[in-house]
């Protein structure tokens, strides 16, 4: 008799059991996609929200209105439009922080219009390659005119009127190789930073341990600073300092900017590398590292400042040639920051000298 009464009970169950089940499948295939995907209901609130969505647009998303969590007015009027017109859309959609990304989205309605689902493949990478591709040809063009003319030129004289001047000849031959020279340098930097620009979107993870990387860098400028009676004093070496990074490319952060204070700085003054640990990055609620490297050359000129990172910008272009500069090397240490979610400050002052400072997010 019992058991009768508790087999309806039993039976009106099995099909809230088999649809709680469809829903976990469901649910399981969707986190394992690798495409971002969005569901809203009716209120335009997000419902779910995949693994690959959370770590694209922030893990807050469940709960929250679309408005909210994209801040994109162009994919809130397409989910209206979805909503309102029961059509699908497709589009692309551009967003500029942290770092600028290039979105493709697929928004379509759920059922009888019980919500939508917003797609989302990234194409950042796609349209980083075509920039790339014409600014290469651009700034090749450009920048490579003026030593390729210098070359044409002693080449002809060689051929011409030096043809027999032995002494003209190894002159021009030693101008020729420094012209060749400086091609090369421009075009490595030019890749350089094509695949900084190409891996921006990409948030690097590895642990590196940034007092061993500023030794070897001091290590290896030793020499170059010596040969200037400049000491390089760096203030690391008591601990370590993690970050969460491209043990590369942070190497060709600090390179860059050591050997431009040992360029720029004075003749018998030192150059300070220093570490702090930081409680809160500026504008992101996680622990960071600084690290400051100070000069004490001629300093920059406070209009010049926000300029410094351009590509090809030069304070003074002779001086920079002069001494190797391609005017792509504030440019490649932007990029690789800004891959890093990390922060360049500059401060300079006339006769004093100059002090960069790069923060990075802490390994934690």
């Amino acid at each position: 008799m019992l058991f009768r009464k508790k087999k309806p009970v039993v039976q009106a169950r099995l099909p809230e059991i088999e649809e709680r089940k469809r829903v976990d499948e469901t649910a399981a295939i969707l986190a394992s996609l690798a495409e971002p995907i969005i569901v809203l209901d009716r209120e335009r609130v997000v419902k779910y929200a995949n693994k690959a969505a959370m770590d694209l647009f922030g893990r807050v998303l469940i709960g929250r209105n679309i408005v909210q969590c994209l801040r994109q007015p162009h994919v809130v009027e397409a989910v209206e439009h979805v909503f309102n017109h029961k059509k699908t859309w497709v589009g692309e959609a551009k967003f500029p922080a942290p770092v600028e990304r290039h979105l493709s989205l697929h928004v379509a309605l759920v059922g009888d219009g019980d919500g939508v689902t917003i797609t989302v493949r990234d194409t950042t990478l796609e349209k980083r390659t075509e920039e790339m591709h014409s600014d290469f040809v651009a700034n090749v063009s450009h920048e490579l005119r003026s030593p390729l003319s210098a070359l044409l030129g002693f080449i002809e004289t060689l051929q011409g009127p030096a043809q027999d001047d032995k002494e003209a000849r190894v002159r021009f031959l030693d101008i020729m190789i420094q012209e060749a020279n400086r091609m090369a340098r421009l075009i490595d930097d030019l890749l350089s930073l094509s695949r900084v620009q190409i891996q921006e979107h990409v948030v690097p993870a590895e642990a590196v341990n940034l007092t061993l990387i500023l030794q070897n860098i001091v290590d290896i400028l030793s020499l170059k600073a010596e040969a200037r009676d400049m000491p390089l004093i760096l203030n690391a070496v008591d601990r370590a300092y993690w970050v969460a990074g491209d043990s590369d490319q942070i190497t060709q952060v600090f390179q860059n900017l050591i050997d431009n204070a040992i360029k720029y700085g004075r003749s018998g003054t030192p150059v300070e590398i220093t570490c702090h640990f930081l409680d809160r990055m500026p504008d992101r609620a996680v622990p960071g590292i600084s690290v400051k490297i100070k000069d004490q050359g001629e300093g920059i000129e406070e209009e010049h400042l926000p300029r410094l990172t351009e590509r090809f910008y030069r304070i003074d272009k002779a001086r920079s040639r002069t001494l190797g500069g391609t005017g792509l090397g504030l440019a490649i240490v932007k990029h690789i920051i800004m891959r890093h979610r990390g922060r360049l400050n500059v401060e300079s002052k006339i006769g004093v000298g100059s002090t960069f400072t790069v923060i990075l997010p802490q390994k934690v």
